[in-house]
């Protein structure tokens, strides 16, 4: 019995070696073989790909699971590496936020005595009429638009026209069911503002581009690109603190506001009135939202 194990594996030497020799073209002849099967009869080759694709497909899912759940497990890994990350910036975020809170409820505090002691009066809040705009803001020589609200609904002259955003313009012609608002980049208007982080007062003047020119400023300011504008509430036309824009270029040649306005999405407007009596001079005039 313990002479069979040598015989077999001596008579399967031949074989072998016949195999090792053959192969190759054992193997070129079959691919021939099928390539030739299948262009002589194209269904029954399809129909066996399809039956092998068939029976292929539960052994394709079973050995997919385990490769899916390993790629499920890293991604979770991953994220809770990122989560461990995100959780330690947002700590120390919070703790500056606590900062600032306390910080700013001290200036609160502080700002709520010296008003006590000033007598300070603040700012009435403004009657507000909302419009929609029925012109298009753009134009080579003007840029100002009409809304469909006018005396009849309480639209007066000199009026603040807000987006959502920021100041867009001011209203200088008013008729029975409409209004025109002349637009802070008209060549026409003139703003007077204030840079709020420096406190530099200027005027901002459009010259029908969508970045007007902040004229006027102090041969000291130190305003750089970013700088938040906001009227300055100079003239008595509009009042103080509405924003208008943040500076976008400062050069020799003096520096231009980025609107806060979408020029191509004004659809609609807030015609404030803050019940000021500043002079707004007439359309085509030298000014569109009062002298600084």
């Amino acid at each position: 019995m313990a002479l069979r194990p040598a015989i077999v594996v001596r008579m399967a030497r031949p074989v072998q070696s016949l195999w090792r020799r053959f192969a190759f073209g054992a193997l070129v002849a079959a691919a021939f073989a099928t390539m030739l099967f299948g262009k002589a009869d194209s269904v029954v080759v399809e129909r066996a790909r399809l039956a092998i694709a068939d029976a292929a497909t539960p052994v394709l899912e079973v050995l997919a699971e385990p490769a899916g759940a390993v790629a499920r497990a890293v991604e979770g890994a991953a994220a809770l590496r990122d989560l461990h990350g995100e959780v330690a910036r947002l700590r120390e975020e919070n703790l500056r936020l606590r900062e600032w809170r306390r910080a700013a409820e001290g200036l609160q505090a502080e700002n709520r005595a010296l008003r006590r002691l000033a007598r300070f009066v603040p700012p009435a809040e403004p009657d507000y009429i909302s419009a929609r705009a029925i012109s298009n803001a753009g134009g080579p020589f003007v840029r100002s638009v009409l809304v469909n609200a006018g005396r009849r609904h309480g639209v007066r002259r000199g009026l603040a026209a807000v987006s959502g955003a920021g100041l867009a313009g001011v209203t200088v012609e008013v008729g029975e069911l409409h209004a025109r608002v002349l637009l802070v980049t008209d060549l026409n208007s003139r703003i007077p503002v204030t840079v709020r982080t420096t406190r530099d007062p200027g005027v901002l003047s459009g010259d029908n581009s969508n970045r007007p020119e902040l004229l006027f400023l102090p041969q000291n300011a130190a305003i750089s690109t970013g700088d938040a504008v906001v009227t300055s509430g100079l003239g008595g036309a509009l009042p103080p603190g509405i924003p208008v824009g943040t500076v976008a270029s400062v050069g020799a040649s003096g520096a231009r506001v980025k609107p806060l306005v979408d020029w191509d999405r004004l659809e609609h407007l807030r015609l404030l009135d803050y019940r000021l009596d500043g002079v707004v001079p007439p359309p085509g005039g030298a000014a569109g939202g009062g002298g600084p």
